[in-house]
């Protein structure tokens, strides 16, 4: 039984229209000017229609026949269908779709990509992972690369011709890459012999394309220890000269594929590399900071992916649960007619739903709100205006990457229960969303290194000056709206909220300085402490913009509605984080390694 997905257009545009003004937005963005609501629109639409008729109807056999590695030529064939989806892909133009226009790309902002991506992650998350990482190679050459590397790499790369990798990770270092081995020794000719070995490196070896682009984290001979001592190499599939000819195969071979719990459609490879012929990417021992350039824009992609699973295992359980007939109303009958009422009557079934449209339909607001910082951050001639969204998007990212995706085990989960028993197996398809789901909280940084860096770096290393910024601007819209009468059970709520946040996190920071395991003791419960008021400030801002939209009455109500059911169901989760913040460190280090 395949399961149906449908791009949430509706939800969309109203978030782009009628909460963020996208158009007056675009208004004011060099390279943006022309970019109109029918634009934008024909853009979601051929993007939903590729969604739903291309890469929908091949995400359950994807996952079903999984990846096939052939040792002897290191090849991977992966699903039936993917390839041929690739290939349309790519004459579509979407490869390219954000990419510079003077690369080939079609230049079009970020905040138009996130949605475009949330339906190819919905539709089939395993295939979308191929293309997913060619996105950050993509920024980090364009940030970095020097000329003749963006003719040689980037043109291929934004044009779909070849895709890009990140090697970060080795079997020893996990995410502490302060201790990873891999060398880089000088070539006679400028470039660099890479020996050693990557593992989980996603879309390392597959059919899609001729070549694929490493970016690869390695040690010069002289480079000091730790991550003061790395440095970011390309390192092509085959090998590829200065004047962007492609020639020999490189020294870099797949030695096996991960065998996974989920995105079996998606090849997981470990990488050995021979003395492969790179280029060094960057500044020497600076590579961890040029890799950031791609980790960043792949946190918060990886939040896009949990949010863009939570709506296609939402969308079906909603389905599910309108038509699977199971006992009657406790308050009696509400279908007499059948010969039980359908699940969505029932209390409990109705807050499985509910949970989910809140926390997928307040985490679409944020997520397409960052995008649009990160296109201010990109395209503001206001230097000014660049420091403030850039001080908030950095704030901002590990919240969206844990909360996103913690919420998609959530989500995916509750999905699963309104299914029950027939959830449970794979017929139905929900236990395949489950499984995909959880590797989002643990690839490019699991939960706890999200919370670290918030609340270690973005609050008492730099100060919370975002989260400053933040505050700023929910204090803003809580005055705007003090006198609104159809957000009066919203607004005392989330300024309340807003000051506890700001004397919670001075309280961290205090106790921190006395005692650094304060900040891993706090760190996760802080994180999620900050995503519920974040989404609460979103979903008081889509009341607000409900009143003056487009969109359905039907569609009005129901988004007031749901702000309730989150103000008073899920916003009070807060309550216990809190409790749990300020419990201290002393619980989890008083007991001795011994008593585990």
């Amino acid at each position: 039984m395949t399961t149906h997905y449908t791009a949430p257009l509706a939800d969309i545009r109203f978030d782009l229209y009628d909460l963020l003004d996208v158009e007056k937005l675009f208004a004011r963005l060099p390279g943006c000017e022309s970019l109109n609501r029918d634009t934008i629109d024909a853009v979601l639409d051929e993007a939903a229609r590729f969604a739903q008729t291309v890469l929908a109807p091949l995400n359950q056999s994807g996952d079903q026949q999984g990846c096939t590695f052939d040792k002897q030529s290191a090849s991977v064939k992966t699903p039936a269908g993917f390839k041929r989806a690739y290939e349309q892909f790519v004459a579509g133009g979407w490869a390219g779709l954000t990419a510079p226009e003077e690369f080939g790309g079609q230049g079009l902002p970020e905040t138009i990509g996130a949605p475009v991506k949330e339906f190819i992650d919905s539709a089939n998350i395993a295939w979308g992972t191929y293309p997913l990482l060619s996105h950050g190679a993509i920024e980090a050459l364009r940030v970095i690369g020097e000329d003749w590397q963006k003719q040689a790499f980037l043109k291929r790369i934004v044009s779909g011709e070849w895709t890009g990798t990140m090697c970060l990770t080795e079997s020893h270092c996990g995410s502490d890459l302060g201790l990873l081995k891999t060398r880089a020794e000088p070539n006679a000719e400028g470039s660099y012999a890479i020996t050693g070995t990557k593992i989980f490196i996603t879309s390392g070896e597959h059919d899609f394309t001729d070549n694929i682009v490493h970016l690869v984290l390695a040690r010069l001979p002289d480079a000091p220890t730790g991550v003061k001592g790395i440095s970011l190499f390309i390192v092509p599939k085959f090998k590829v000269d200065r004047e962007g000819k492609m020639g020999e195969r490189n020294a870099v071979r797949a030695g096996a594929i991960e065998h996974k719990m989920g995105l079996k459609g998606s090849a997981t490879c470990v990488l050995n590399f021979d003395g492969a012929q790179g280029y060094l990417l960057g500044e020497p021992n600076r590579g961890l900071n040029a890799m950031f350039v791609m980790m960043n824009t792949a946190r918060l992609a990886v939040g896009l992916q949990g949010l863009a699973l939570s709506e296609r295992a939402y969308q079906n359980a909603l389905s599910y649960a309108r038509e699977r007939l199971q006992m009657r109303a406790l308050s009696g009958a509400k279908f007499p007619d059948k010969p039980a009422d359908p699940l969505i009557v029932h209390g409990d079934v109705r807050r499985m739903l509910l949970t989910q449209k809140t926390l997928i339909e307040g985490g679409r607001a944020l997520g397409l709100y960052a995008a649009t910082l990160v296109d201010i951050l990109h395209r503001s001639s206001d230097e000014a205006e660049r420091k403030r969204v850039e001080a908030l998007v950095s704030f901002l990212t590990p919240i969206i990457k844990g909360m996103l995706t913690e919420n998609a085990i959530e989500c995916t989960n509750l999905a699963l229960q309104i299914y029950g028993g027939h959830g449970y197996i794979a017929e139905h398809g929900m236990e395949q969303y489950v499984r995909d789901a959880r590797i989002t909280t643990i690839y490019e940084g699991t939960t706890q290194i999200q919370a670290l860096d918030l609340l270690g770096r973005k609050i008492i290393q730099q100060r919370g000056e975002g989260l400053r910024l933040f505050l700023q601007e929910i204090g803003a819209f809580c005055a705007q709206h003090a006198d609104d009468e159809t957000l009066k059970g919203f607004i005392p709520k989330l300024s309340a909220l807003a000051k506890e946040w700001a004397e919670l996190t001075q309280a961290c920071g205090q106790r921190a300085i006395k005692n650094a395991d304060e900040i891993g003791a706090a760190a996760v419960d802080y994180l999620f402490y900050s995503g519920y008021i974040a989404l609460a400030y979103f979903w008081a801002r889509s009341v607000a913009a409900a009143q003056h939209s487009s969109q359905s009455e039907d569609f009005k109500q129901a988004k007031h509605l749901t702000a309730r059911f989150y103000f008073s169901r899920i916003l009070p989760r807060t309550r216990t984080h809190r409790a749990a913040i300020e419990a201290g460190e002393e619980s989890l280090f008083e007991i001795r390694d011994g008593l585990f």
